[in-house]
């Protein structure tokens, strides 16, 4: 995979953001692959398209790509704050690619794909109305709180310049697809969150003692329930269920 922009193609543009926009989509039209099927030939849809950018002619998998110069951060600035939270619960939300870039030297430093099946409402920030003196005044924008994404929703084809093997990419892209199984949002919210717990203990092999130690956050995050530790019982019998993880002993877990 070449990581460096063709910066021919930018030759006849005076716009900064326009020179990005047509280096970052040339780049991903000629050497992203589908990571649900493989295919190598992503096709781009035109301009302005008000759901995504690049679709899987094989698959019909719907990409949105956000680029980003150096590096990524903790959020990510998208459109209408409105318009997201309908998408979340519509067949056409799109899985989203994030791209990193070096201008100085005119290459790629980092390239992700984030699936569609870890959006939830939790990950969508509510950006402040547009001031009264705008020309779209009192317009809500949104921010996607990448922080708040498990560290196996961010698959990486590229990582601090090091690109990966497609195997790799594919094999944990079809990992974490029984997410898309569960079409209720605030049962995708729970089992999200006991993910992105289970990830921050840093370790392959874990005790249900273990994720007890998230119980306030989670309790935080989920003031309704009362029974927080059944509840994580429960989330774990499931992410076991779905080869997410498996039960090495009683109260022992492995993540797969």
């Amino acid at each position: 995979m070449n990581l460096t922009f063709d910066k021919k193609l930018a030759e006849n543009y005076k716009s900064q953001s326009q020179k990005v926009r047509v280096l970052t989509e040339a780049w991903v039209d000629n050497s992203i692959f589908c990571p649900n099927c493989g295919e190598l030939d992503m096709d781009k849809y035109p301009n302005n398209q008000p759901v995504a950018d690049f679709y899987c002619s094989n698959c019909k998998e719907e990409y949105e790509l956000k680029s980003k110069q150096n590096k990524t951060g903790i959020k990510i600035v998208d459109g209408a704050y409105r318009t997201m939270l309908e998408r979340l619960n519509s067949s056409n939300n799109p899985n989203f690619f994030l791209l990193n870039y070096d201008l100085s030297n005119f290459e790629v430093t980092n390239f992700f794909v984030v699936p569609k099946h870890f959006f939830v409402p939790e990950i969508i920030e509510k950006r402040k109305p547009l001031a009264s003196s705008a020309r779209r005044a009192g317009w809500i924008g949104c921010n996607i709180l990448l922080d708040s994404i498990p560290q196996s929703g961010k698959i990486f084809y590229v990582q601090n310049g090091e690109v990966k093997p497609k195997e790799k990419i594919i094999a944990e892209w079809k990992k974490t697809l029984f997410l898309r199984e569960e079409k209720e949002i605030s049962a995708k919210g729970w089992l999200l969150d006991v993910m992105r717990s289970i990830e921050k203990l840093g370790k392959k092999y874990f005790t249900l003692e273990d994720s007890y130690a998230f119980e306030d956050e989670l309790s935080k995050l989920h003031p309704d329930n009362k029974h927080i530790k059944d509840k994580i019982r429960q989330q774990l019998q499931i992410l076991r269920d779905r080869g997410y993880l498996d039960f090495v002993n009683r109260g022992e877990y492995q993540l797969l």
